[in-house]
């Protein structure tokens, strides 16, 4: 891990030195001529007083002969356009140009979950924040189905008075698909059409819509999670049954469609949302959107890290899914420490099935599968991928024989294609059911679907007998129970296999993720344009639909900060983080460690942040670790950022301190130490912590450390906090020493301990990471 964290300092290091000599990045080989659409960043000051806005401005001086998708002013200056990389090298020599980055594709991070968090009816939060009311949560996604119950607003007061947004129309969208709930919707597509020419294509209106309508289905599930109404009954054909809410009940949504059905979202459109939405005067912004291939860009390079610092300096609180490409370690994305990344738990609520196997055998499995059951009849079971063949293994399109799967259930190997659409392939085959088995790399991390015919996930160990049991029996057979909606499942949460991991891939002195959230077979609203499976050929109709991924947990800690923001409106985002980072558990519903679901064993710092959210303690969590802007411009400054590069995402121009300030001296409410792989002897790192009281005003807290065991000491000075009416603030330093002879790190690369101040009634608590790092 050491040397694939170097090559990843190195490869930042020399994107730096090529930003900072030219000020400019264009990512494409100069070779290719074809018209693409690259974002600009101006500096803003260098505006000639005779134009009025700075839109006349990029449309006199730069236009010619390119093509302004977007022109951004609040938390971005510049405009995005089509040309040429030859025309855009040559517009980056321009003096007002700071820097050229060409538009990427992202993608999407694809009930009972708010009583998981904590929250209870008629007390705690619910009631302090009035469930979220007069606070606007911002969704970025693929736009809202608006007639669901969800989204009503029956008793809800009038829109408020901040609120500067529009309801934008369009295809089957009118202004009276917004209300008192859905305050504002927009959508964003010129960035995604301007790149029709290459192999995306361009947006496919026979299954979209052009407007905010959601034809997809995930905007609306992650909406009505964030901020769905608590009202009615709801349930995924009988799943799942119980009350419809989401954690922000009376919370307004302001819709930002950024992402289309099958093709995406582009960053050139995300950036004009955030610019957008923070214009428009939303307070929360929930994105769960970023890379594919937990490889994240340079802050400056990456326009989800400069729209979000742009929002969080203005007070806007941006939680964002931390990738789905876990277990992996250093696969988490959405890095900047201004951003809040929430990585994906369970909860204690299961859909399990049963693969019964002719010799008696029942082996655990889960599934959604709602048609008509199998009765217990024994069916004969058969393994295409015996014959070698990938695609067959995988039920692959057109891969499967009818001659060998008619009639038969058939275990198919999970990768490659969606999950249900492999069921699709076994139906159009002629099986009658499928066994969906994961392999070494999904371990025992199983989510439920709502496949087109009888099937059933089982994990890696399951999967294998399965097989074993196919190859070693003339005339194997098998069957499928499906046993619906059980509650009190333990251990819960549990780390979901796919939540992505860190080590931080940039700066692994920044722990990311910062928690976990509920992300594993969430129910919420979903879109009449599909049916459950998001599949052309699923005619099925569902008001609710239940999605797992990190991106069902981002707009649960959305909805989480709508309702600390409505309760303390004082906060900063920085402040609200903390207050959930510093209260969350790490404990199960057994009340032993979280485990890890890819392994059974107990999991990290490394793969759930500071723990899993609690909102029942955030709400008062005694002391808070706050950040200003000022702070994150000193902490580009000690990345090794210079001035010009720091400005591409903070928008106005910088000092750095004459001494560079250490990245590990963000006042973060986690601590990592870095140590170097080629020191001898003992070492020791010192981190400064600055925590603010947002208890009683006069209170003591002394610390409690637990000391990384092999070769690490913590000490924390001073070990006791005093705070008055007058002092509100108190600093302390926390100095760790690593002993290189009797240092031993464990699979991950690192141990763990963690320091807590209380004061009798809180508990704020802070990982602590220990690990070693080959120099540059």
């Amino acid at each position: 891990m050491a040397s694939f964290l170097s090559r990843s300092r190195t490869l930042q290091f020399l994107f730096f030195l090529f930003l900072s000599g030219s000020v400019l990045q264009i990512q494409t080989l100069a070779t290719d001529q074809s018209v693409k659409t690259f974002i600009f960043r101006i500096d803003s000051q260098s505006k000639p007083s005779i134009f009025p806005t700075h839109y006349h401005w990029y449309s006199s001086e730069f236009a010619s002969p390119v093509q302004i998708l977007h022109t951004y002013d609040t938390v971005f200056h510049g405009f995005s356009a089509t040309l040429s990389p030859e025309q855009a090298a040559s517009l980056s020599r321009h003096p007002s140009v700071l820097a050229v980055f060409e538009d990427q594709r992202r993608e999407l991070h694809t009930t009972r979950s708010p009583q998981f968090l904590g929250l209870r009816n008629q007390q705690g939060l619910w009631s302090e924040s009035d469930y979220g009311s007069d606070v606007i949560i911002g969704v970025f996604d693929t736009g809202i189905w608006p007639e669901r119950r969800s989204f009503s607003d029956l008793n809800i007061g009038p829109v408020p008075s901040k609120w500067k947004g529009v309801c934008q129309t369009g295809v089957r969208f009118t202004a009276k698909n917004c209300n008192k709930k859905i305050i504002g919707a927009r959508f964003f597509s010129k960035g995604h059409e301007a790149g029709s020419a290459g192999p995306i294509g361009g947006i496919n209106e026979t299954v979209e819509f052009m407007s905010p309508r959601d034809a997809d289905g995930h905007g609306t599930h992650t909406a009505s999670t964030a901020a769905g109404r608590y009202a009615f009954r709801a349930s995924m054909e009988g799943y799942a049954f119980g009350i419809a809410k989401g954690v922000a009940p009376k919370s307004r949504l302001a819709v930002y469609k950024v992402c289309w059905k099958n093709s995406g979202c582009f960053d050139s459109d995300i950036l004009a949302a955030f610019d957008a939405a923070v214009n428009d005067g939303v307070h929360v912004i929930s994105i769960s959107i970023g890379g594919g291939d937990g490889i994240s860009s340079p802050y400056y390079l990456d326009p989800i890290a400069i729209g979000s610092y742009g929002a969080a300096s203005r007070g806007v609180f941006v939680s964002s899914s931390a990738g789905n490409d876990g277990p992996n370690g250093m696969s988490v994305t959405n890095l900047a420490p201004w951003l809040v990344t929430v990585g994906a738990g369970t909860i204690d609520r299961n859909f399990p099935a049963e693969v019964v196997l002719g010799d008696g055998r029942r082996l655990s499995g889960v599934s959604l599968y709602s048609g008509a059951p199998l009765k217990d009849k024994m069916y004969p079971v058969v393994y295409p991928g015996k014959s070698g063949v990938l695609s067959a293994s995988l039920c692959m399109e057109n891969s499967l024989d009818p001659n060998l799967v008619r009639g038969k259930i058939v275990i198919c190997d999970r990768g490659s294609s969606p999950r249900v659409a492999k069921g699709l392939v076994v139906k159009k085959a002629g099986g009658v059911g499928m066994i969906l088995a994961n392999g070494i790399s999904n371990g025992e991390g199983l989510v439920g679907d709502a496949h087109l015919l009888p099937a059933c996930a089982v994990g890696s160990e399951e999967g294998d007998a399965v097989k074993a049991y196919v190859s070693s029996g003339a005339n194997p057979t098998a069957t499928l129970d499906f046993k619906g909606t059980i509650l009190g499942i333990k251990p819960a949460p549990v780390v979901a296999s796919f939540s992505a991991r860190g080590p931080n891939g940039l700066n692994p002195e920044i722990l990311k993720p910062d928690l976990v959230a509920p992300g594993v077979n969430i129910l919420a609203a979903w879109t009449e344009a599909v049916g459950p499976t998001g599949l052309d050929s699923d005619v099925r109709k569902t008001e609710f639909n239940i999605l797992s991924g990190t991106s069902m947990a981002c707009p649960h800690v959305s909805g989480a900060a709508a309702l600390l923001k409505s309760a303390h409106p004082d906060w900063s985002p920085a402040a609200i983080r903390s207050a959930m980072m510093t209260t969350a558990s790490i404990v199960d519903n057994r009340n032993q460690p979280m485990t890890d679901e890819s392994t059974g064993k107990p999991s990290t710092p490394y793969d759930f942040g500071a723990g899993h959210v609690n909102l029942d303690r955030a709400m008062d969590p005694g002391l808070v670790y706050d950040i200003t802007n000022d702070d994150y411009v000193n902490f580009l400054c000690a990345i090794s950022y210079g001035p010009k590069v720091i400005q591409v995402i903070t928008r106005s121009p910088v000092n750095c301190p004459a001494k560079r300030p250490k990245p590990e001296n963000l006042n973060y409410p986690s601590i990592a130490a870095l140590f170097s792989t080629t020191a001898r002897g003992v070492s020791t790192k010192t981190f400064i912590r600055t925590v603010t009281n947002v208890g009683q005003p006069n209170a003591v807290y002394r610390v409690k450390i637990e000391s990384p065991e092999k070769g690490v000491t913590v000490n924390v000075k001073p070990s006791r906090l005093v705070f008055t009416e007058g002092v509100k603030q108190r600093s302390f330093v926390v100095t760790i020493t690593a002993d290189s002879k009797n240092l031993v790190l464990n699979d991950s690369g690192a141990i763990f301990g963690s320091i807590s101040w209380s004061d009798g009634k809180h508990e704020v608590r802070s990982p602590v990471v220990v690990t070693q790092l080959d120099p540059l």
